[in-house]
């Protein structure tokens, strides 16, 4: 595995709450991979088996309905933490929207790891708090709001999300959705569509 100390996300991924050593420790128990766009990197329902930062990339969550359709549930980009640590079954597919680079852990060794490292377990903590406040969010905007407050709200939240080189165009759109336009890696904003791609 490459140094942790060249990873472009390190001081905002989850090993961010860790001392050098424990870092090191870490990074002793993961690899790193790359996925292909249209690679499915979890499945659904599949026990959990394994875990991963997002360094490079933008990969969707998504889970089957009754009636066989897939509904996009989440977007993680880089820095995010995606899999189910401390859990028996993955609760969503997760799939590359664009290629994706990964540091992985099998699930074990992470908890293993978290348990031991308090700090990192308190950043989890952290973020898990975070994905619930954006899933409020985006309860919300299902909810209440028009189509193109909508397009506004979405395109906002995803600019937030994106790497700082990515977010300027996004942002335009997310000011005025009736005259910008923007495509990025995974996403389309334009004065008539907001779309996810797959």
């Amino acid at each position: 595995m490459n140094s942790c100390a060249e990873c472009v996300v390190r001081n905002h991924a989850i090993c961010s709450a860790l001392a050098p050593d424990e870092v090191d420790a870490l990074n002793r128990t993961g690899r790193r991979h790359s996925i292909k766009r249209g690679q499915v990197l979890i499945w659904e329902g599949d026990e959990s088996l394994l875990v991963a930062n997002v360094i490079e990339g933008v990969l969707k969550l998504s889970t089957s309905t009754a009636d066989g359709r897939e509904q996009i549930v989440g977007v993680v980009y880089p820095s995010d933490f995606i899999g189910r640590p401390f859990g028996r079954n993955t609760q969503h597919t997760v799939t590359a929207l664009t290629d994706a680079r990964l540091c992985s852990f099998t699930r074990s060794a992470f908890d293993g790891f978290a348990r031991q490292h308090p700090d990192l377990e308190h950043k989890l903590l952290e973020r898990t708090l975070s994905e619930l406040d954006r899933a409020r969010s985006w309860m919300l905007l299902l909810g209440r709001k028009g189509a193109g407050e909508k397009v506004k709200s979405s395109a906002s939240t995803a600019g937030s999300m994106m790497p700082a080189k990515l977010c300027d165009p996004l942002r335009d759109a997310a000011a005025e959705p009736q005259k910008s336009a923007c495509s990025l890696p995974g996403l389309s904003v334009s004065p008539q569509t907001y779309q996810i791609m797959s």
